[in-house]
């Protein structure tokens, strides 16, 4: 197994996880959380890679011969519709705040209700 996948799962994450927190622009966050999630398929796609192994299907292959999993294929396939759908969710939001707020600066919007006082 090989560390290589490791390292560019950890690159990703560490770029998104930077542009996360450094983003001034909602649109911007959702880019970076984008990034932040495409380090969970290449890290399942390291895991589940197996050297000179060859597709799950079993029917030509004599018994013993390496093969992937596919339950790891799966996930990574689940991944991406789940990221794709929160992306879709998130970037909704988003158009919803600016129409509304007209901003989508993060440090302009102020608090949807003020905050109780103390008197009350």
């Amino acid at each position: 197994m090989t560390l290589l996948p490791w390292l560019v799962a950890a690159w990703l994450f560490a770029v998104g996880l930077y542009g996360l927190v450094t983003s001034r622009h909602y649109v911007h966050l959702v880019g970076c959380l984008t990034v932040c999630q495409s380090a969970t398929y290449v890290l399942l796609l390291g895991i589940g890679y197996v050297h000179e192994a060859g597709p799950p299907v079993f029917y030509d292959h004599p018994p013993g011969t390496p093969a992937v999993d596919p339950v790891v294929q799966a996930l990574v396939l689940t991944d991406i519709v789940v990221g794709a759908a929160v992306t879709a969710l998130l970037l909704a939001i988003a158009i919803q705040v600016q129409r509304r707020r007209g901003t989508l600066d993060p440090q302009a919007l102020r608090p949807l209700r003020p905050p109780p006082s103390a008197a009350e």
